[in-house]
């Protein structure tokens, strides 16, 4: 085996290593919020729970007790973005009062959307 292809395999053995981390790093997270409700830090980034194939953040409005899969691919933020960042910005429409909206909290993150679409206040479409 020519250096060229030990390269190319050390290099795709280390792309399966660093999912494998962010995937691991992603559920512990996952697992802490939903079995106790946090603490949400730290958290693992975006770009970490996406690469370890989580692509859903899963929240739950304080108010009206309705829950939805949020993509986080849909989400306008920068991938090095920790995950509890976003909690503070995230809002549920259906009991938007004016520019009131209640907060969210954040459940725990899924490979799939679980929960039917439901409308929510996306960081990036707040006004």
């Amino acid at each position: 085996m020519g250096a060229n292809m030990r390269a190319r395999s050390a290099r795709e053995e280390a792309k399966r290593a660093v999912c494998t981390a962010d995937r691991a790093e992603a559920e512990a997270w996952s697992m802490r919020m939903e079995g106790y409700g946090g603490p949400a830090q730290p958290s693992p980034t975006i770009g970490q729970c996406i690469n370890g194939g989580l692509h859903f953040l899963e929240v739950e409005c304080n108010r009206c007790k309705a829950r939805a899969s949020l993509p986080l691919s849909a989400i306008r933020r920068p991938r090095d973005t920790e995950i509890w960042k976003l909690e503070a910005s995230l809002k549920c429409r259906s009991c938007r009062k004016g520019r009131y909206a209640p907060p969210v909290h954040m459940i725990k993150l899924t490979e799939q959307q679980e929960i039917t679409p439901y409308r929510w206040v996306l960081p990036t479409e707040e006004r």
